[in-house]
């Protein structure tokens, strides 16, 4: 019910396919944050309209919150939230690491209380599997432990042992047609990373994820991260960088052979104000844009910037109005869609040297 197809590639940019039972995903693909099963202020016609067509959820907050139970007996997390693209799920490590207060990692998993109610749980690799199976999800993620950044290098170096281990535990417990994805751990230590990756393609996995990524590290440390072991992942499988989504920090990252990405930046930022447009990023709360007529970006096809200009986007924004909200979010989603659309056609053309070159983080217009 899944596979992924190695298209052809410009240096070490990859164009691929990555088809599931729904849906065909071409790559170097973005995928909306839709955490609890939404992206914040977006309708699943946005995003498909926008051009997207595979979406990332979250299996530790749809456990606690409405719950695997609800979800399965309502026919998977396609039919409840109604997505028929393709839906990945991240395991949960990550948002454990965000629990540093109240949890407790063992050999066999980590035992913690909800952010939701304080109710106690405990995790373990066979029951993240078996909660993302549950969901219907097209492709898991294994469970992992993700060190913060500043972890001392013993403890990062017990985070990778963990981490293969979990992965092979994923691995003997998978009962569905799903992808599952290894995620690749070991800080900013080279020799780790190289490690955790040796050991995760050893044993096998339908693709690879590069975890652990943008927690407060340099942003030298994280592409010296993702150029170390990027190239170490076997070409006929997904490589995917978690959790990076600046627009210049993805053509990065596609140069060196990443081919799927996910970030909350174009959802969290346009809910903030910042804008991502051709011409850089436009902070419209600014009072420069009260009485600018134009769009958002004359370069862009979506609905906000065909149909409003600056200066009502800017007063719908310092309102507080909700549809402010909705239309600066599908401008980013578009934008980023777009952004992914260019980087495609740049490879397909052999041309992507030139688009690299050409394409810089441009500041505030």
């Amino acid at each position: 019910m899944y596979s992924f197809r190695l298209i052809g590639n410009d240096g070490s940019a990859r164009l691929g396919e990555i088809r599931v039972s729904r849906e065909t995903v071409r790559t170097p693909a973005f995928m909306p944050v839709a955490t609890q099963g939404a992206v914040k202020a977006a309708t699943p016609a946005d995003l498909r309209d926008a051009g997207f067509r595979m979406l990332i959820a979250n299996a530790y907050h749809l456990y606690l919150r409405p719950g695997t139970d609800v979800i399965r007996e309502l026919g998977g997390l396609h039919e409840y939230m109604s997505w028929d693209g393709a839906i990945a799920t991240d395991s949960g490590g990550f948002q454990v690491l965000s629990l540093a207060g109240s949890r407790k990692v063992t050999d066999e998993g980590v035992s913690f209380r909800s952010h939701v109610d304080g109710s106690e749980h405990f995790f373990t690799p066979a029951k993240s599997v078996a909660v993302q199976e549950a969901l219907g999800s097209d492709v898991m993620m294994c469970f992992d432990e993700c060190p913060a950044y500043g972890s001392s290098r013993g403890y990062v170096e017990k985070s990778v042992s963990l981490t293969t281990r979990w992965a092979g535990e994923c691995k003997r417990s998978k009962n569905s047609a799903a992808a599952l994805f290894g995620i690749v751990q070991g800080g900013v230590y080279e020799d780790l990373r190289v490690r955790s990756a040796s050991e995760l393609v050893e044993e096998g996995f339908d693709g690879y994820s590069i975890g652990g990524l943008g927690v407060g590290e340099p942003g030298a440390a994280t592409f010296e991260t993702v150029e170390s072991v990027a190239g170490m992942l076997p070409e006929d499988r997904v490589r995917y960088l978690m959790g990076i989504g600046n627009p210049e920090d993805i053509v990065r990252a596609v140069s060196l052979g990443v081919d799927l990405f996910d970030c909350v930046i174009p959802t969290r930022n346009a809910r903030n104000g910042t804008l991502f447009t051709s011409g850089g990023k436009v902070v419209i709360k600014n009072a420069r844009y009260a009485r600018d007529a134009s769009p958002l970006d004359e370069n862009c096809g979506c609905y906000a910037c065909g149909n409003f200009s600056r200066a009502y986007l800017r007063h719908m924004f310092m309102a507080g109005e909700i549809l402010s909200l909705q239309l600066l979010t599908l401008h980013n989603l578009w934008h980023y869609s777009e952004l992914m659309r260019r980087t495609r056609e740049a490879i397909e053309a052999g041309s992507f040297r030139e688009f690299r070159s050409g394409f810089d983080g441009l500041e505030e217009e």
